[in-house]
């Protein structure tokens, strides 16, 4: 047989094989999981979530610790960033100064308010108005700055209260749609598909294009520990193109730094959309109570209405350094440590939850960097469960609308520290951004795109394991 006729033959064989392969692939693409093993460990201080700056705490209060190496005058300021947080914000002009300007429109008279005991908002539940969750809005394109467009009335956020000499903007329902599977064994489930309804706006009617995304207020412990970790670590986790085939890709968001005049890594929020903690902080006050500050000194006010005839509170409603009062005490609140961390089942759930390769974005174990305003958040191992970049969700997850480099269906993946403490602080089990989810197993069962073949795979295991998923989970 000539060469010529065995490489033609060769060649054949190959393309069958390679074939053959991808056919199985097809029909099979994600093989069962193995069972976990009789001998599970964990690892050593892996109940130090927050590494030396965690707390023993698991009870109510247990987000509202300060970072035990806080001290001097940092400690007395904590307690004065705490009730800034915590206080209402009154209508101008207030024998109060100090705590005057709320609105003209607003979605909240504290932070606390979405925010309470530094835990979760909730959804509407019935006819149950919720705390803590509002509508962002937007149109197509971008604003000057590479951001959101607004809407030509009502700007990028539905504020549904306002102060008694003015009209509201508006208010929203929320309607469910129950939706129906099962898990390999048998065993059905039901999840809950959410459609939002503006109604009453009293300045006009919202542009044709408009955007809406609901987002309900995160857990906010550790955040200090999450801006500690150095630029270049987050950019590690990521891989854009999907160069490893891993079905994973992971991007980082670049956004508008206010202070800095430039774009820079975006990681606070649920877009990643906030590049620090002071610009989230400004940005709420401004967005979410209508109290301006140095870095968001324009009135929240809309297209139509002029807000310099409406009493004030002054340029700077909060003054920098009491702004920079209460974006000290966000970035040292303290993670509170897991529970049942070294449990036979809390182990399984761990074993699952990294062979369902959910720790490709959920990364358990981060080492800080350098933060200089406060040194001890620096060089410590952290165990947040995320890599703070932004992932395909899939179409279940999408709110088609893009913020920065973040498209319509990706979402920054939610740190996990401190989630199984939610319902004890807060007394619900409502997660992802808008609360759609009842508890956690519905949550994982809402995840698409990136993270479809772990969900997948969560549906093979048996009760039994799934449990223990739950379990693992509940001990963060």
């Amino acid at each position: 047989m000539s060469s010529s006729k065995k490489r033609y033959l060769l060649s054949i064989f190959i393309a069958m094989a390679f074939w053959s392969c991808n056919e199985a692939m097809e029909e099979n693409p994600e093989p069962d999981l193995i069972k976990a093993p009789r001998e599970l460990m964990a690892e050593v201080n892996e109940n130090f979530a927050g590494g030396n700056e965690t707390v023993f705490d698991a009870s109510v209060n247990a987000f509202g610790f300060q970072s035990p190496s806080l001290s001097g005058n940092d400690g007395l300021l904590f307690f004065v960033g705490n009730s800034l947080f915590n206080k209402n914000w009154v209508t101008a002009p207030a024998s109060t100064t100090a705590r005057d300007g709320l609105g003209p429109f607003f979605n909240a008279r504290s932070c606390s308010s979405c925010h309470s005991r530094d835990g979760r908002g909730m959804p509407n539940v019935g006819d149950q108005i919720g705390r803590g969750i509002l509508l962002r809005l937007s149109i197509p394109g971008f604003d000057f700055h590479g951001g959101p467009k607004p809407d030509p009335i009502y700007g990028k956020q539905l504020q549904d209260q306002s102060i008694l000499s003015v009209k509201s903007q508006g208010s929203f329902n929320v309607n469910y749609e129950e939706l129906t599977g099962q898990y390999a064994d048998g065993q059905a489930y039901t999840l809950r598909k959410p459609s939002y309804t503006i109604k009453d706006l009293f300045y006009g009617s919202l542009d044709q294009g408009v955007l809406i995304s609901p987002r309900v207020g995160q857990q906010i412990v550790g955040l200090g520990l999450l801006e500690a970790i150095d630029e270049q670590t987050i950019l590690s986790f990521a891989d854009d193109r999907d160069t490893n085939m891993d079905g994973i890709s992971g991007k980082a968001n670049y956004v508008w730094n206010v202070l800095e005049n430039r774009k820079s890594l975006g990681r606070f929020g649920w877009k990643a959309n906030e590049p620090d903690v002071l610009q989230q902080t400004a940005g709420a006050f401004a967005g979410d109570l209508g109290i301006t500050n140095y870095l968001f000194p324009e009135e929240n006010c809309i297209t139509g209405l002029d807000c310099s005839e409406i009493p004030n509170g002054g340029l700077e409603e909060i003054d920098e350094d009491d702004l920079k009062k209460v974006a000290l005490y966000l970035a040292t609140l303290a993670v509170p440590a897991r529970r049942g961390w070294n449990e036979r089942e809390v182990l399984v759930g761990k074993y699952y939850f990294n062979e369902m390769r959910c720790n490709s974005c959920h990364i358990p174990k981060i080492l800080t960097g350098t933060h200089e305003r406060f040194p001890f958040l620096s060089d410590q191992v952290i165990r947040p469960y995320t890599d703070l970049l932004l992932h395909d969700m899939g179409d279940g997850l999408a709110d088609d609308r893009p913020d920065f480099m973040a498209t319509g269906n990706e979402w920054r993946t939610q740190p996990l520290w401190g989630i199984g403490l939610i319902e004890t602080v807060n007394g619900h089990t409502f997660y992802l951004h808008d609360g759609r989810a009842r508890n956690l197993e519905e949550a994982i069962l809402w995840h698409g795109g990136e993270a479809e073949a772990s969900k997948e795979q969560f549906k093979k295991l048996e009760k039994s394991d799934r449990e223990a998923v739950i379990k693992f989970l509940d001990s963060l």
